[in-house]
């Protein structure tokens, strides 16, 4: 027989429970250490990782869930554009719409002194369609103008109002009112990208 196993047996009963006892604390940690801490370890990432995917299960349900409500914001944004593309002008519908103008002008009783379109102002998409009026008229015929050129179907900002030769004639009182009328029109794509290459940096 081996003599270092002689030897064990040879030891007091209490030392021989003793060197058991730390025999089996020392297969326990080797155990611990080599197959179980490692499993938990494996155990906490999987419940990370269920946890993150429960989120993103979640995220997706409540946007499935609104999904119906997005679409319908969506065709109401695609409609508000639809409506806003009809106010802007191209090219082509400009000289109408100064006609339109003009038009509520002389409807509105006024006599038009001045009326010149001045060089578009282009921005990002659309440019400015500024032109100076001068007009002659009462204030109802002035009021009635404006309330005219604010029900076009096109914007048109009325800006710079400047009122001058307040007289009386014929027991009507008369005035001269300058003004800026801008509109705007829908740049194609080509004046739009030559708009923004010609931008100050």
């Amino acid at each position: 027989m081996d003599p270092q196993i002689e030897k064990l047996l040879k030891l007091p009963t209490k030392e021989k429970v003793a060197l058991l006892i730390l025999l089996l604390a020392l297969e326990g940690v080797g155990l611990y250490y080599g197959l179980h801490r490692p499993r938990l370890l494996e155990l906490e990432a999987l419940k990370t990782q269920q946890q993150e995917l429960q989120k993103q299960i979640d995220e997706n349900r409540r946007i499935a869930n609104n999904l119906p409500r997005f679409k319908a914001e969506f065709e109401q944004l695609k409609r508000d554009l639809d409506n806003a593309l009809t106010e802007l002008p191209n090219q082509k519908e400009i000289p109408s719409l100064l006609t339109s103008i003009s038009n509520s002008g002389k409807g509105a009783g006024l006599d038009f002194l001045l009326f010149r379109p001045k060089p578009e102002v282009p921005k990002d998409f659309y440019a400015e369609v500024p032109v100076d009026i001068s007009v002659s008229g009462t204030f109802f015929n002035v009021a009635d103008f404006f309330v005219a050129v604010g029900k076009l179907p096109r914007i048109v900002n009325i800006t710079n109002v400047n009122v001058t030769d307040i007289k009386e004639t014929a027991g009507r009182t008369t005035m001269k009112v300058n003004c800026l009328a801008t509109t705007f029109r829908f740049l194609d794509p080509k004046e739009s990208k030559n708009a923004n290459a010609n931008k100050p940096k």
